[in-house]
């Protein structure tokens, strides 16, 4: 159930125009009226200093903000930080949104380096304690391949019997090596890896600012209609 764009308005003025583009994606895609769980998980390895620096990681932040005010009615969105570790587990909300990312950033101190599965088990977690038999979509953004390559691969074989689809986002050079263990992670076959395809990749760029935000949307959402139709027919999504 989305929020009232009055109460987008009245709670975070500067989302709005997010508000109503992430709608229209959402029309276009058939995912309308859909009550969906949002998480988002950012890469807080070292390599990512500049992305904190110039503003895009908080530029995402808003974005999957505006994304979750029309699936959700709670007006927040759960985010996990991870490098080495769990740097942080925290929220994300439509009131005070506005430099949020730079006020947690602040407080976490070393930026390690880039361990997936460790993020993926903390947003597993946090879903089973949830309660909500709702289907979530994490937007899983990163700059890089992670450290150990066999566990993210299991995790997301693991994640495929749970009613959660991981949207990966890569920021920086499109045609770095980096990203090619994400380009085979959204290629894992089924069934003989997992019941259903519940990951996608796309690269936002070095600039991922430059994204317009109907591209970002339309991209985030692409493949959600899809793996929810064939995780509802396994039984993995209720209803």
């Amino acid at each position: 159930m989305a929020l009232s764009l009055r109460k987008v308005e009245e709670t975070a003025p500067a989302l709005v125009s997010l508000y109503k583009t992430a709608g229209n994606s959402l029309r276009r895609h058939g995912m309308a009226g859909q009550s969906v769980a949002v998480y988002l998980v950012v890469d807080h390895s070292g390599s990512m200093r500049r992305y904190y620096a110039d503003g895009s990681v908080q530029a995402l932040a808003d974005r999957v903000l505006g994304l979750s005010a029309q699936l959700d009615d709670d007006g927040r969105v759960p985010v996990v930080f991870f490098s080495t570790d769990i740097d942080c587990e925290t929220e994300i909300e439509l009131a005070g949104h506005e430099g949020r990312i730079d006020r947690i950033v602040a407080g976490l101190g070393h930026m390690g380096k880039t361990s997936y599965h460790l993020a993926m088990d903390a947003v597993i977690d946090h879903y089973l304690d949830s309660g909500t038999t709702a289907p979530a979509l994490v937007v899983f953004q990163t700059d890089g391949g992670p450290v150990d390559k066999a566990a993210a691969e299991r995790y997301v074989c693991k994640a495929a019997r749970l009613p959660l689809f991981w949207q990966f986002i890569g920021f920086g050079d499109p045609g770095s090596k980096q990203f090619d263990f994400l380009r085979r992670l959204d290629e894992l076959a089924v069934p003989a890896k997992r019941p259903v395809d519940n990951a996608g990749f796309f690269h936002a760029g070095q600039d991922p600012r430059r994204v317009p935000d109907e591209e970002l949307y339309d991209r985030l959402v692409a493949e959600f209609p899809a793996w929810l139709a064939a995780a509802r027919a396994r039984g993995i999504v209720r209803g």
